[in-house]
């Protein structure tokens, strides 16, 4: 059936939403058809649609009529599991059902995720590695039942006959990374389909199976990334994609693409090829992991903008170790479980090796123009076990060298946009009021033909909300955390509010002492991240208008909270990223190398996106009505301050504490019973 044979997608749109008992939307209604159009077209399309758009239906009806037309999948792909489960567990069910009749067959749709997210039963089964292999030092004397790892993959096994899917999503209550990993493989380990006794009861190849059946398939940003890298086509092949919370695209796939060398998994390689590999070369792997560990343990963290000889010493040793350990491994014994032991050690002594001569390549030849960046963190690691008495509550530090491209733009240019039409969407795509920034960033500005499209909000924002800045505080030091003013600016917010309000910090150290400090000086209770689960922390905040609620990133984006519960927003200052993150700053100079302004394309242009999504989560319904309040007098003062005012909505502006707190005392009397 060709496109023409099909009602146009506004038509379809109009009938899903009448079945559904909603009401047109004009932006919704503008969406679909350039959605519509841009498949039609084979042109890329950006299209930024603000809350109570609509988006998820905007995309969804033309993306089930080209696939039913052209009988090929389209792939929707998003950042978070709760926009998965809303499309495969609320709108496309309904959708499906809404368009039945409009439709010449009822088309299917399907979640794919990657391989490390279903249960692998030869796992379960056979076994990995060497037994106890990913166990800290600490908990190998310990029988393994009797350890919570152990009951963990206990519990995880008897799940494994009872479960459908095997994915860890739907496990209730869930399992820490670790005890996962036990009865998981990445796609690198997996023995593959053929070899494996599971194959035809495969977790991972059934969902791939009904994927490959659907019309619509749902997928990750993280899985995209791997599709787009990886040798092998992980997804279906399509000729459609739409991405939403486009947004995160470009971290998503930085963060998959970004190779990693710490001393804990090195040392689990070694203990996996312990009898797989001859003495010497065990040997070998041993001295390099232990020489190497110990050189970036010692190192002063940071990024590296050259290579001293001696890490390169042990970063060479570590590959050529690496190399000549996987190629002495079988990769292909008979037993079962003598492959699945194979198959992970080669896993991860390939991992070891690329990572280590990424790093090497990235300074040879050293030229500024570097494609990939390299640095060494510290990381800390609270509540680290305190040796063999059992005490817990101390600290670790977790030395990291990692690698990461500079640009991903290439990567998407080349290996997304030039394989598939591509619809790019979110709440939040324009920066300083242009697509440029993201089109720059996604490696559209050069690449293949696109158009970038604002369809508006339905919400008025200029009547609903004030965007306040107080312009009298002083600018923020390094560190808001102490900030008597501040402080006193907060709580006279609050109390006029009457709670009612969401800190957004910069970071964990200010949320937490602005949450103390304020809980000593308010009647109204505060809530902060960290006391509880995420979801949980949302829940209670929610149900009590008189709460507040203080936290940092996670809570920029991830917060739903429409009425009367939340009324003001405060964001304690301009979210620029860390002055000292190795990754940005090394864009930021690449960008001043070709001429351009580093600090206004990515610093700004990070700290404007932020804010847009901070201040996103006042209106969230029609009715709501709140403030913004941003506590950092460089967005009135700074010659930047209007290239961030007009990322954000058009919200009425005021400078004025006395006219907000007014309005807010209003707000909290017409909400009160």
């Amino acid at each position: 059936m060709s496109a023409d044979e099909l009602p146009p997608a506004t038509e379809l749109l109009a009938t899903a939403v009448s079945a559904l008992g909603g009401s047109e939307r004009p932006g919704q209604v503008q969406m679909a058809e350039a959605v519509a159009e841009a498949f039609a077209g084979g042109k890329h399309l950006a299209v930024q649609a603000g809350t109570g758009t609509g988006k998820s239906l905007a995309y969804l009806i033309p993306a089930i009529a080209r696939s039913v037309a052209d009988e090929t999948p389209v792939v929707v792909s998003t950042a978070t599991i709760a926009l998965q489960r809303q499309l495969v567990d609320r709108d496309l069910p309904r959708l499906v059902d809404a368009l039945a009749d409009a439709l010449p067959r009822r088309p299917k749709f399907a979640l794919l995720k990657g391989r490390r997210n279903y249960l692998c039963l030869n796992k379960i089964h056979n076994g990995g590695g060497e037994e106890n292999a990913e166990l800290p030092q600490e908990e190998l004397f310990e029988p393994v039942a009797a350890t919570a790892l152990g009951r963990d993959v206990a519990r995880l096994t008897a799940w494994a006959s009872s479960t459908e899917t095997g994915d860890r999503d739907e496990l209730t209550p869930g399992v820490p990374d670790r005890s996962w990993s036990q009865v998981s493989v990445s796609a690198r380990e997996c023995l593959g389909m053929a070899r494996c006794p599971y194959g035809t009861d495969c977790f991972s190849e059934r969902a791939r199976g009904e994927a490959g059946r659907a019309e619509i398939i749902v997928t990750n940003h993280a899985l995209l990334a791997i599709d787009a890298i990886a040798d092998a086509s992980v997804l279906p092949e399509h000729k459609y994609l739409v991405v939403d919370e486009a947004h995160e695209l470009v971290d998503r796939v930085t963060s998959v693409a970004t190779a990693e060398l710490t001393p804990a998994p090195l040392g689990v390689a070694v203990r996996r090829i312990a009898r797989l590999v001859s003495p010497q070369l065990v040997q070998r792997m041993e001295a390099a992991v232990a020489t190497f560990s110990s050189a970036i343990h010692d190192a002063a963290p940071g990024r590296l903008d050259y290579l001293d000889d001696e890490l390169g010493t042990y970063l060479t040793a570590l590959r050529d170790a690496a190399t000549a350990a996987r190629g002495d491994i079988d990769p292909s014994p008979k037993d079962p479980k003598a492959a699945a032991a194979r198959s992970e050690a080669i896993a991860a002594l390939t991992e070891i090796g690329d990572a280590a001569s990424r790093a090497l390549d990235s300074f040879v030849p050293a030229i500024p123009d570097r494609t990939e960046v390299v640095w060494l963190d510290h990381e800390e690691n609270r509540g680290a076990s305190a040796g063999r008495s059992g005490a817990t509550g101390g600290s670790t530090v977790r030395p990291v060298l990692r690698v990461a491209p500079l640009s991903v733009a290439g990567l998407l240019r080349t290996r997304l946009f030039d394989s598939a039409t591509t619809v790019l969407t979110s709440a939040t795509l324009t920066v300083g009021g242009s697509f440029e920034a993201m089109a720059g960033a996604w490696g559209l500005s050069d690449g293949p033909k696109w158009t970038g499209l604002d369809v508006g909000s339905p919400f008025e924002h200029a009547k609903s909300g004030i965007l306040y800045v107080a312009a009298h505080l002083p600018p923020p030091g390094r560190d808001s955390a102490g900030n008597t003013e501040q402080l006193d600016e907060i709580a006279t917010l609050i109390e006029a509010a009457g709670g009612r309000t969401l800190g957004l910090f910069s970071s964990m150290r200010a949320a937490k002492a602005a949450a103390e400090a304020l809980r000593t000086r308010l009647d109204t209770p505060i809530l902060c991240q960290g006391d509880d689960g995420i979801a949980a922390l949302v829940q209670r905040f929610a149900a009590d208008p008189e709460t507040s609620l203080f936290g940092t990133l996670s809570l920029w984006q991830g917060v739903d909270v429409p009425g009367p519960s939340l009324s003001l927003v405060v964001i304690d200052r301009i979210p620029f990223p860390r002055p000292d993150d190795p990754l940005l700053t090394a864009r930021q100079r690449a960008v001043a190398a070709r001429g351009g302004n580093g600090f206004m394309t990515v610093a700004a242009a990070h700290a404007a996106l932020l804010l847009a999504q901070g201040a996103g989560r006042l209106l969230r319904q029609s009715d709501d009505r709140g403030v913004v309040a941003v506590l950092d007098s460089r967005m009135a003062t700074a010659r930047y301050g209007s290239y961030l005012r007009a990322s954000l909505p058009p919200f009425w502006a005021t400078t004025d504490p006395t006219r907000v707190k007014q309005a807010l005392e209003r707000l909290r009397e017409d909400a009160s019973p």
